[in-house]
């Protein structure tokens, strides 16, 4: 039979249940505690009673109030739906330019274009449009295809060299491979690669320099201009020829980076989003875009 004892120890009494020469002390939980615990037992029967609460297989109980967390959702998602629908609408309807000159039209189009450029731009421009090898910045002034909000809102719908009917530049094609297809050889890329780099004010052989310039004005002119200043400034849209007196370089402008440009060219594609995207959406994408720092 148990018997109790008082711990020496501690002075509190024993439960009488012994094991192995070690008792369990007398402590009961705080009736504070135990109040609280029989509270919230009372809250969960109560809880069970007025909220969904027991699985039923491919249901569960709805408790009197009917109250569901996945229908106020789809609730506030549609109330949310509504309240955009007349911007969006009004959006869908006005130019790039209409747009740009309504206060109210342009604060939404902007806190939307937002969004919509780090679901579908940021992987290869950057969060903030800066870009990276290869992926044009799209926050200063070097626009190929064209700066203004109606440029880059066609060239997000239809794409650079893409499979669309209305792309701009040509389908797979880019600039030339002067070296891989043998148009130029190892000496004369030698050559007008350092002229490239004497226009940039860079470390140049002045020998190399003034047969590149021969090479230049033979070859690369009638894309690049004759300041080498680019298709677009030279008035010839449609190319894509970047300008090459320049500090933003899209794939490099050390020597090493210039000459495999030379020699097997380069031909950077964007897809058109058209496909993808709703009007009113690559709408506030342009003008996104353009207020980033760039655009003219």
């Amino acid at each position: 039979m148990a018997q109790n004892y008082k711990d020496e120890l501690s002075g509190v009494e024993t439960t009488g249940h012994e094991w192995d020469g070690l008792r369990e002390l007398n402590n009961p939980l705080p009736k504070w505690w135990l109040y609280i615990f029989y509270v919230c037992i009372a809250w969960s029967l109560v809880y069970y009673v007025f909220y969904p609460a027991w699985p039923l297989g491919k249901s569960y109980t709805k408790g009197i109030l009917g109250y569901s967390q996945r229908e106020e959702l789809v609730t506030k998602l549609a109330e949310g739906k509504a309240g955009q629908a007349k911007y969006l609408t009004a959006i869908a309807g006005k130019s790039v330019d209409e747009i740009q000159k309504d206060k109210d039209l342009l604060s939404f189009a902007m806190a939307g274009g937002r969004s919509y450029f780090n679901e579908n731009c940021a992987a290869c421009h950057g969060a903030g449009g800066q870009g990276a090898k290869g992926f044009p910045t799209l926050a200063d002034d070097v626009w190929l295809w064209g700066g203004t909000t109606a440029d880059i809102y066609q060239t997000i719908q239809h794409g650079i060299r893409s499979d669309d009917g209305e792309t701009r530049g040509v389908p797979n094609a880019g600039m030339t491979a002067f070296g891989r297809d043998g148009i130029l050889n190892r000496e004369q890329i030698d050559q007008v690669t350092d002229y490239v780099l004497s226009l940039n004010g860079k470390q140049a052989d002045a020998a190399k320099v003034a047969k590149g310039k021969t090479v230049y004005e033979e070859n690369c002119v009638a894309c690049h201009g004759d300041q080498a200043q680019g298709a677009l400034a030279a008035g010839l849209d449609g190319i894509g020829a970047p300008p090459l007196k320049q500090a933003n370089w899209l794939f490099g402008g050390d020597k090493a980076t210039l000459v495999e440009t030379v020699t097997n060219g380069r031909a950077g594609v964007m897809p058109a989003w058209s496909k993808r995207l709703d009007d009113a959406t690559i709408k506030s994408l342009a003008v996104y875009v353009h207020n980033l720092g760039g655009g003219k």
